[in-house]
C-alpha cells in the first residue's frame, strides 16, 4: 500500500525551516497568511516581482516566514521603508504586513502620509485592537472601555478608526474584514495585487492570550463566533460608521475603491510641466 503524500498549498509560499511559529493557539494571523497564500495563487502575480515589508510586532513575523523577498524593519517604519522600495524600482509589487501598533500607533503618522501621496503599495493590516507582543498595553485602535495592561479599569481614550482615517487620508481601495470572513480576505487581497495606488486591508483577528482573555471574550473559536454573529456586511458604506466598540456589531466589506494618480505618476507629471523636454521619465534615460 503506497503512502499518501499530501502537500498543503500553503507551504510552497512558507519558509518551513522556520516553523514552528510563535503565534498563540486561537491567534488569526496564520488566518490571514493562509488567505495571502490563496491570493498570490488566484492573482497569478509574479513572485520574483514581488516584496513584502513588515515592522515589529506578532504580525510583523509574517515577513519572515514567506518565502518571498522580505523585509523586516523597525518598529513603526514598514510603510516609509516601502515607499523607498517603491521609488527605488516601480516594476516590484510591495506589500506592508504588519499590525495595528505597528501600523496606526507607533507608524501611523507613516500610514497618514503615505495614504495621501497615493503611493502604490498595499497594506495588509492585522488589527488585534492591543500591542500583543510586548505586553497587551492599549494601542490607538483598542476599543473604549477595553481592559488592557495599561488600562486596567477601561481603555478610556477614543480609537482610530482605520478604514476612515485612509479614506480621508486618500486612499485608493480600502476594505475591512475578520478572520471569520476567509473567501472575502483573500479574494480583497488578490484584487489589491492588481490594483493601482495606495490600498489599506484591515483585518480584524483575535488575541486570545491578551485580549480576549482580559475583556472575558473567550478563545479563538469563541471570536469566530462571534465574528460570525456580529460582522454586518455593507460593501460601499460610509467607511464614518465603521467604528468598533467591546461588544459592538462589526461593520466588514469593501469600502473605498477610486481612482487617483499615484505617487510617480504626479510627481512625473507635475516634473513634465516644469522642466518640458529637459525632463526624462525614470526608464528612458540612455549612455550618450
Amino acid at each position: 500500500m503506497s503512502e499518501l503524500n499530501v502537500l498543503n498549498p500553503v507551504e510552497e509560499f512558507l519558509r518551513m525551516d522556520r516553523m514552528p511559529h510563535i503565534w498563540c493557539p486561537g491567534c488569526g494571523i496564520g488566518t490571514t497568511v493562509n488567505c495571502f497564500t490563496r491570493a498570490l495563487i488566484d492573482s497569478k502575480v509574479n513572485l520574483d516581482k514581488l516584496a513584502i515589508v513588515s515592522g515589529i510586532g506578532c504580525t510583523g513575523r509574517v515577513a519572515g516566514y514567506m518565502r518571498l523577498d522580505s523585509f523586516h524593519t523597525t518598529h513603526g517604519r514598514a510603510i516609509p521603508f516601502a515607499t523607498g522600495l517603491k521609488m527605488a524600482n516601480p516594476s516590484l509589487d510591495v506589500v506592508v504586513y504588519s499590525g495595528d501598533g505597528d501600523l496606526a500607533s507607533i507608524g501611523g503618522n507613516h500610514l497618514i502620509h503615505a495614504a495621501r501621496r497615493n503611493v502604490d503599495i498595499k497594506v495588509i493590516c492585522v488589527n488585534n485592537l492591543v500591542y500583543s507582543m510586548t505586553g497587551g498595553q492599549a494601542s490607538a485602535t483598542t476599543p473604549a472601555t477595553a481592559i488592557t495592561t495599561t488600562s486596567p479599569y477601561g481603555c478610556y481614550e477614543p480609537s482610530f478608526n482605520l478604514p476612515n482615517l485612509a479614506e480621508s487620508a486618500g486612499a485608493a481601495y480600502v476594505a475591512r474584514w475578520t478572520t471569520f470572513h476567509v473567501r472575502q480576505l483573500a479574494r480583497s487581497m488578490a484584487e489589491v495585487l492588481s490594483r493601482h495606488g495606495f490600498c489599506f486591508i484591515e483585518i480584524i483577528s483575535p488575541c486570545p492570550t491578551l485580549y480576549q482573555r482580559r475583556n472575558r471574550m473567550g478563545d479563538g473559536l469563541d471570536a469566530m463566533k462571534f465574528y460570525k454573529e456580529h460582522s454586518k456586511v455593507r460593501n460601499g458604506a460610509p467607511t464614518r460608521e465603521a467604528d468598533l466598540s467591546i461588544g459592538g456589531d462589526i461593520v466588514v466589506g469593501k469600502f473605498v475603491d477610486r481612482e487617483r494618480p499615484d505617487y510617480l505618476e504626479t510627481m512625473r507629471s507635475q516634473m513634465s510641466r516644469t522642466l518640458g523636454e529637459r525632463y526624462v521619465p525614470a526608464g528612458e534615460i540612455t549612455c550618450m
